[in-house]
């Protein structure tokens, strides 16, 4: 629960149930009073209909603030972490990294390590899309050892190469601008 819209339709079914709350971090909020089993349950279900889910379970939460570590790292530019997941969310979470990606592992079905290159995969094509960077640029950003590294793991994960996919972008806005 990042955006505005998330937070409008959580704030919204909170009040219907008459339930008292603060925003914490990312996708958490406290309620003030406990929760009967029936409110919990009318809250899931509205949830639901909008896309969310509740999320109460310990390792549940654990995983969804992770992910929403995870975004915020790879978003975040300048950030100095040099790719030292396992470290930084170690120590973020007091976990060994083991148990956190045998966790993550087991939730999301996909390891922790592949999930971080996706994020990084989809951040490279806002980036060479919407920012206008040259590929050493969003290397150093994404904090990649070199551009042949990010080249590689781009085409592997999309089937282009970063420059390729630049040249279908600006192909795409001289269409737009043909018509």
């Amino acid at each position: 629960m990042v955006s505005n819209r998330c937070k409008m339709v959580v704030r919204d079914e909170l009040k219907k149930l008459g339930l008292h709350f603060i925003f914490m971090e990312f996708g958490e909020i406290e309620v003030m009073e406990s929760i009967s089993e029936e409110k919990s349950e009318m809250l899931k279900i509205e949830l639901r209909k909008s896309g969310l889910e509740l999320l109460n379970d310990k390792t549940a939460i654990l995983i969804d603030s992770i992910i929403n570590t995870l975004i915020e790292i790879i978003y975040k530019p300048g950030d100095n972490l040099k790719n030292n997941y396992s470290k930084f969310l170690s120590e973020k979470y007091n976990l060994d990294y083991k148990s956190i990606s045998s966790f993550f592992l087991e939730v999301q079905g996909i390891k922790i390590e592949k999930f971080i290159m996706n994020l990084k995969i989809e951040r490279i094509k806002e980036l060479i899309i919407y920012e206008d960077l040259d590929i050493l640029e969003i290397a150093q950003r994404l904090n990649f050892s070199n551009v042949a590294n990010l080249h590689l793991q781009f085409k592997k994960a999309t089937g282009f190469s970063p420059y390729h996919f630049k040249q279908m972008k600006i192909k795409r806005r001289g269409v737009i601008k043909d018509v």
